[in-house]
C-alpha cells in the first residue's frame, strides 16, 4: 500500500459545478413523466446523494408509473447532453489537483454519478488527464452516506482508508468519509444544506463559505501536515 496519502474527490459540486445541470436533467426527466413545478429548492435537499437513491425518492413522492432504471436512462441521457458543453470547473479545486498530482498523491474520484456521466464532466474540463482514476455508484452496493464509494476508492489505489482525504460539498459525503474512517475537507455547495448542520461537524478541515473561500494552498498544507 502507498505510504502518501490519498486525496479522494468528489466530482459533482466539488470539482465541477454540475448541480445545476443535474438540476434540468431531473426537472426535464420528471416532466416528461408529467410532473411540472419542480423547483431548485426542491433539488437541493438532494445534493450530494446518488442519483439513483434521488430518483427513487421522486418516483416514490410523484407516483410516477416507470422503473427506476427508465428513469435512470433518461436522466442520465439528459445530463449528458447538458454536460459535454457546459460543465464548468472550479479553477481553485483545480490548482489543488495540479498541486497533489505533481507532488505524487494519489489521486481518485468517487462520485455518486454514472460512469458515463463521471467520464463526460472529466472530459469536458480536461480534468481527465489529471484525474484518470474514478470509482462510480454502479460500482458499489449503496449510495453516500453509506461509504461504499469511499472504500472502494481506497482499495482501487492501494491505499489504507486511514490514509485517505475526502473532499466533498455535501453533507452526506462528509458522513460517508466519517463512517469510511477519513479524514476530510468540506467546501459546502452554495445553495445546498447549511454546513452549520450535524453531517458537517465531523469535517476536518471547513471551507465554510464555499469555493469562493477554498484555498489550494491551505488545503494542500493541512493534507501534508497530518501526513
Amino acid at each position: 500500500m502507498s505510504t502518501m496519502p490519498a486525496v479522494i474527490f468528489d466530482l459533482d459540486g466539488t470539482l465541477v459545478d454540475s448541480e445545476p445541470l443535474y438540476y434540468e436533467a431531473g426537472r426535464r426527466t420528471l416532466e416528461r413523466y408529467g410532473v411540472v413545478g419542480f423547483g431548485w429548492e426542491e433539488h437541493t435537499q438532494f445534493i450530494g446523494i446518488g442519483t439513483r437513491e434521488t430518483l427513487e425518492t421522486l418516483r416514490d413522492r410523484y407516483g410516477i408509473d416507470a422503473p427506476v432504471e427508465e428513469l435512470l436512462a433518461v436522466k442520465n441521457r439528459h445530463y449528458l447532453e447538458l454536460a459535454a458543453t457546459t460543465t464548468e470547473v472550479f479553477p481553485e479545486m483545480r490548482a489543488f489537483v495540479e498541486r497533489l498530482r505533481a507532488a505524487g498523491h494519489p489521486l481518485v474520484v468517487a462520485s455518486g454519478s454514472s460512469r458515463s456521466a463521471i467520464e463526460t464532466a472529466l472530459k469536458a474540463t480536461g480534468l481527465d488527464a489529471l484525474l484518470p482514476v474514478y470509482v462510480s455508484a454502479e460500482d458499489v452496493g449503496r449510495g453516500k452516506p453509506e461509504p461504499d464509494v469511499f472504500l472502494a476508492a481506497a482499495r482501487l489505489l492501494a491505499v489504507d482508508p486511514g490514509r485517505c482525504v475526502v473532499v466533498e460539498d455535501a453533507g452526506p459525503g462528509v458522513e460517508a468519509a466519517r463512517r469510511a474512517g477519513m479524514r476530510c475537507i468540506a467546501v459546502p455547495y452554495a445553495g445546498g444544506p447549511s454546513p452549520d448542520g450535524e453531517l458537517f461537524a465531523s469535517a476536518g478541515l471547513l471551507f465554510r463559505g464555499g469555493q469562493p473561500e477554498f484555498d489550494a494552498r491551505r488545503a494542500y498544507e493541512w493534507v501534508t501536515e497530518r501526513s
